[in-house]
């Protein structure tokens, strides 16, 4: 990769006085004009008009020349171009720093009151053909959000180094951005590397920065705002009184490990608290979550330390609260979509009583946008009940979308250019406005007065700044330690069928038991992990069942895998009678201060007629789900899998249904589902 600084350059300022010179570190053209990013002082405060990007990725535009006396011209150009001189060699020591990945300077944080949008000035025409590519890398979050700004910003004419320019915007989880970006992009085909990463927080440039052993150096300015927010049922939220009064996050915590909470307020029939979080590992809102709780546990969220992280008094507190999670998802969106689930069924309290999230995506429930696997999104009608964004007192964690230019060597000179008049736009006026209409606050914190109403947005933001990159990378890494822990039974189908080939030499079985075999990494010694799995000779009893009981993975874990790699297919496929089976099981060996949990792979549909019926399956499920939840995670493997049932009992069970019909993405699919907890 090429990660040099750039050296300072000399360019003449078109439309500017003519002579007029500058010194500036990485001055470039785009569309004839120089272009500034970094150590501008100088022309910054030269009294002559320029048309350059400062350092906050705004643009100062070049009047209208002036007509000035001759002799005056010439000594404010011999003046500036003496001070230019000057100033290059007082910050050339600066520009010798260590490699960078993103080009944008690192500045310090503007306050909303402080920053100025300047006026988009698109080219008069578009460039020529072929159009420069610029490939931009968003979070799953705020993909909608960069979708938006790259539409218009190419709605307009532009023109970059002569050429017209096209914006692709790919999405991906924002830790597993993270860690390509740690990586340079390796795992992906140069073509399709991104020229720009546009994240939804800062917090995962510091991820990446550690991932890398702190070689890369990533900064750039934000784009966007979102608060985090604990989003409720309405109903709720009035009825613990936080719809007038905010509660803090200890409030928020003790809330939620207080089992009788709602029969003291006389809604014994919402049952315990259920409180969800992303998982931290992916999602920024779940990295947000562990990060308060973190304050919590250390009474202080503004200046947290990495040595507060780490006494044993603070993670025991922080274990202590994270038993109170119903169970964890990939992405903030997959419960969402739960919650909608139960709204359309009778009521969302069955399923949530709060989860923490970003305020957009409070908007997007409240006007119907549901998404099953935080991808791809669907439009409804409006849910009977909407949430309530909670705005924490004390102040609120930011998702602040930083957005940065990145420098590997798949990134040619153009790319660049487009890449730095692109985020350009995102800062002017009209950039700003596409912001906003995708549920965003401006970086001025101006919200649409429509969304603010649908979303129920607080006026403004009352902050609290992120921590050091040593706090986020050392929060984020405490999660295995810290999360509750699972009790979690792998449940497989062996029927006939898992022995059909998905490549030579590779049977869907043995697609099952490496998939199996990779996702066990997610778990720790204190997990309990079982297995079971299950077909049937003619009419006999399920087999071959439980095949390694559930217990300490770390004694149980080399039993597991050598009774995994037995299995063998067999023949008729027992689906209910299994699920039932061991649903009922793990439910008598219920343990409050774990999830409990089966994840159930099949590839086909249930074909034998005793015991038991999908409407029983489901009514035992959802029965257990109010006293006893076990969550039956269920992956559809192959195009014969009987997706509707597999629907039908995670649903009823409160837990995702995943689709592996394609069986190439099993590997990627179970890696999410065991995120879960």
């Amino acid at each position: 990769m090429d990660f040099t600084p750039p050296r300072p350059a000399l360019y003449t300022i078109e439309g500017a006085y003519p002579g007029a010179m500058c010194i500036g570190a990485g001055a470039r053209r785009i569309d004839g004009n120089p272009a500034a990013n970094q150590f501008l002082t100088v022309c910054r405060h030269c009294d002559i008009p320029l048309d350059i990007k400062d350092t906050n990725m705004g643009r100062r535009r070049a009047p209208t020349r002036p007509s000035y006396p001759r002799w005056i011209r010439k000594a404010v150009v011999a003046a500036a171009v003496l001070a230019g001189l000057i100033a290059g060699a007082l910050v050339l020591p600066a520009l010798i720093s260590p490699a960078r990945v993103g080009s944008a300077p690192s500045t310090a944080p503007e306050t909303q009151a402080e920053v100025v949008l300047s006026e988009d000035r698109p080219a008069v025409s578009a460039g020529a053909g072929p159009c420069i590519s610029l490939k931009v890398l968003a979070s799953l979050e705020n993909a909608d959000m960069v979708r938006s700004l790259a539409a218009s910003y190419i709605a307009k004419p532009r023109s970059v180094d002569g050429r017209c320019v096209t914006v692709d915007v790919s999405q991906d989880k924002s830790g597993v951005a993270a860690i390509n970006a740690a990586g340079g992009f390796a795992s992906i085909p140069a073509s399709g590397r991104p020229a720009v990463w546009l994240p939804d927080s800062s917090a995962w440039l510091r991820v990446a920065e550690d991932q890398a052993g702190n070689s890369l150096h990533l900064d750039g300015g934000s784009v966007a705002r979102s608060g985090i927010v604990v989003a409720m049922p309405a109903s709720m939220a009035k009825a613990i009184g936080w719809d007038t009064k905010a509660p803090s996050w200890a409030d928020v915590i003790a809330a939620s490990k207080d089992p009788g909470v709602w029969a003291r307020l006389g809604h014994g029939d919402w049952g315990k608290f259920k409180f969800g979080k992303a998982s931290p590992t992916v999602s920024t809102s779940g990295l947000m979550g562990l990060l308060a709780s973190y304050g919590v546990a250390a009474g202080n969220l503004t200046d947290l330390t990495k040595e507060q992280l780490a006494q044993p008094a603070v993670i025991s507190k922080v274990k202590d609260g994270e038993l109170s999670i119903s169970h964890y998802m990939a992405t903030p969106e997959h419960f969402l979509w739960h919650a909608r689930q139960a709204d359309d069924g009778g009521a969302v309290s069955d399923f949530l009583s709060a989860v923490i999230v970003d305020e957009k995506s409070v908007w997007d429930y409240n006007r119907g946008i549901s998404s099953n696997d935080g991808v791809t999104k669907q439009a409804g009608s409006p849910p009977k009940e909407q949430l309530l964004p909670i705005y924490p007192s004390g102040g609120v964690l930011v998702a602040d979308n930083p957005a940065v230019s990145l420098t590997g060597d798949w990134v040619s000179s153009q790319q660049r250019l487009a890449a730095d008049d692109f985020l350009a736009y995102a800062r002017t006026q009209q950039g700003q406005e596409a912001v906003k209409t995708t549920g965003y606050r401006t970086i001025q914190d101006k919200t649409d007065p429509g969304i603010a109403e649908t979303g129920h947005y607080a006026q403004s933001l009352p902050t609290v700044p992120l921590p050091g990159a040593d706090v986020l990378v050392s929060v984020q890494k405490s999660f295995p330690e810290v999360r509750k822990r699972a009790r979690a039974l792998f449940l497989v189908d062996v029927s006939g069928s898992m022995g059909q080939e998905i490549a030579p030499g590779r049977t869907r079985l043995q697609g099952a038991k490496n998939a199996i075999t990779r996702a066990l990494d997610h778990f720790t010694g204190d997990d309990q992990v079982g297995l079971a799995a299950f077909s049937q000779v003619g009419n006999g009893p399920l087999a071959p069942g439980l095949v390694s009981p559930v217990s300490a993975f770390k004694t149980n874990k080399t039993d597991l895998l050598a009774k995994l790699n037995a299995l063998q297919p067999m023949t008729a496929t027992p689906l209910f009678e299994a699920v039932g089976e061991f649903a009922a099981k793990q439910a008598r060996e219920y343990n409050e201060s774990e999830i409990n949990t089966i994840v159930l792979l099949s590839d086909g549909k249930n074909d034998t007629t005793h015991p038991g019926d999908l409407k029983s399956l489901t009514e035992l499920l959802g029965h257990q789900h109010h006293s006893t939840p076990v969550l039956v995670f269920t992956l559809a493997y192959g195009a014969d899998a009987d997706t509707d049932s597999l629907r039908a009992i995670a649903k009823a069970s409160g837990a995702h249904f995943y689709d592996a019909t394609d069986p190439n993405r099993l590997d990627a699919v179970l890696g999410d589902l065991v995120t879960s907890f």
